[in-house]
C-alpha cells in the first residue's frame, strides 16, 4: 500500500491513547494525508498539548464516560463534526491466568473494551446525523488466536472483534463503516518486554521474518479511513506478517 497524499483533506478524525506508538503513528499519517487529528493521551498532571498545524492533544481517561464525552464534545464545540474515529488506545496486564488479580482484568477491560464503548457512544449519534463516518479499531491477532499469559488482553481484543461485527451490521445503513486493525508484534514499548525476552524465537516464526513498524499499520488504518474502502465494513484486517497463518496449522 503506497500513500496517497490528502486522501482526508477537510476530515476531522479523533484517536484515542495518540501519543506514543501505533496511536502516534496513526496521527501522523492522518495528519499527512490532510485530515485534522484530535488525539487523547492519558499522563498524570500533564496539560493540554501544544497544537502541531493540523493535530492537536487533550488529556482524557478513556475509561470514564465523563471524560470522553467532555472531549468529545469539546471537538464537536470546534468542528461540528467527527469523521473518523481510531479506537487505539489499550494497556496490557500480563500474567498467567491464576496470577491475574481482579484489578489486573478491570483496568484491560476499562481501558482496551469499554475505552472503545464510550468513544464509539459519544461519536455515533454525530456520525448518524452527518450520514456518515468511520469506525475503526485495534485490535490484535491474540483477540483471535489467544496468548500465553494474556488471557485479560485477549478476551478484551476478543471482545473489540465482536463489537466491531456487531456494530458494523448495525450501522451499514446509515453509510458508517466500523473495521478493526489486527497487528501481530509491532515494534513498540508495549511490546517491549516480550521482544527483549524472546524476540528472536518470536521473529523467526514470522514469515516475512520482520516485526511490524506503527508506521506499517498507520497505513492501514488510513487506507480504512479513506473513501478506497467505502465497500468495506464488519471486517477485522490482519496485519502480522503472516504469523497466525501458521499459528492455525
Amino acid at each position: 500500500m503506497t500513500q496517497t497524499a490528502h486522501r482526508l483533506n477537510d476530515k476531522v478524525a479523533l484517536v484515542t491513547g495518540g501519543a506514543k506508538g501505533i496511536g502516534a503513528a496513526v496521527v501522523r499519517r492522518l495528519a499527512d494525508e490532510g485530515a485534522k487529528v484530535y488525539f487523547t493521551f492519558h499522563t498524570s498532571g500533564a496539560g493540554e498539548a501544544a497544537p502541531k498545524g493540523r493535530v492537536f492533544g487533550f488529556p482524557c481517561d478513556v475509561r470514564k464516560k465523563n471524560d470522553v464525552e467532555a472531549f468529545v464534545g469539546r471537538v464537536l464545540e470546534r468542528e461540528s463534526r467527527v469523521d473518523v474515529l481510531v479506537n487505539n488506545a489499550g494497556i496490557i496486564r500480563d500474567g498467567l491466568f491464576l496470577a491475574l488479580s481482579e484489578e489486573d482484568w478491570e483496568d484491560v477491560w476499562a481501558t482496551n473494551l469499554m475505552g472503545t464503548v464510550y468513544f464509539t457512544r459519544a461519536v455515533l449519534r454525530p456520525m448518524i446525523l452527518q450520514r456518515g463516518g468511520r469506525i475503526i479499531n485495534l485490535s490484535s491477532i491474540v483477540g483471535e488466536l489467544g496468548g500465553v499469559g494474556q488471557a485479560n488482553y485477549a478476551a478484551s481484543k476478543g471482545a473489540v472483534n465482536a463489537l466491531t461485527k456487531s456494530l458494523a451490521a448495525e450501522v451499514a445503513s446509515k453509510n458508517i463503516l466500523v473495521n478493526a486493525v489486527s497487528p501481530g508484534m509491532v515494534n513498540t514499548a508495549m511490546s517491549g518486554a516480550a521482544r527483549a525476552a524472546f524476540g528472536e524465537k518470536i521473529k523467526e516464526r514470522i514469515p516475512v521474518g520482520s516485526f511490524a513498524e506503527p508506521e506499517e499499520i498507520a497505513e492501514v488504518v488510513a487506507f480504512l479511513a479513506s473513501e478506497e474502502a467505502r465497500y468495506i465494513t464488519g471486517q477485522i484486517i490482519t496485519v502480522d506478517g503472516g504469523i497466525s497463518l501458521l499459528s492455525r496449522r
